[in-house]
């Protein structure tokens, strides 16, 4: 199997790494900025959703910084992997029993479905993306 190199993707290692932090570190703030349509996808069966939604936050920042550090980047990222595999439940909680605040009009009712349900193996490429970093590398830096 080609490695990144073999494929041209080790040139955008480094912009995708500071992409990667500066999304989970925005994404965590909003947790705290608009906790309530997080609150509404955390599944039912789960307890104290408002601490489940800050808690997560929380995590998405402090990974988020610590993967732009070089010193903290591999075990910040194998904790990222741990955070969506740990949140995939709410997104599939989203996709099933339709507990998300839908934006689009009535007539795009599908649309918003389908991306519901596309979502779920957006997480295997945010998985991956992350394992990119999680990994030992000749360039710890990145």
């Amino acid at each position: 199997m080609a490695d990144e190199s073999d494929l041209g993707l080790d040139r955008f290692k480094r912009p995708l790494l500071f992409l990667m932090g500066l999304l989970y570190i925005v994404a965590g703030v909003l947790h705290f900025l608009a906790p309530k349509p997080f609150e509404r996808i955390v599944p039912r069966e789960l307890p104290a959703p408002r601490a489940l939604v800050y808690l997560s936050g929380l995590a998405e920042v402090v990974l988020g910084i610590g993967v732009l550090i070089p010193r903290t980047r591999q075990m910040s990222a194998k904790g990222l992997i741990a955070l969506l595999v740990a949140v995939f439940p709410a997104n599939v909680n989203m996709a099933v029993r339709d507990v998300g605040a839908n934006p689009l009009p009535e007539r795009a009712e599908r649309l918003y479905d389908a991306g519901l349900w596309l979502r779920l193996p957006l997480q295997g490429v945010l998985v991956a993306w992350a394992w990119w970093y999680a990994e030992a590398d000749s360039e710890e830096s990145g």
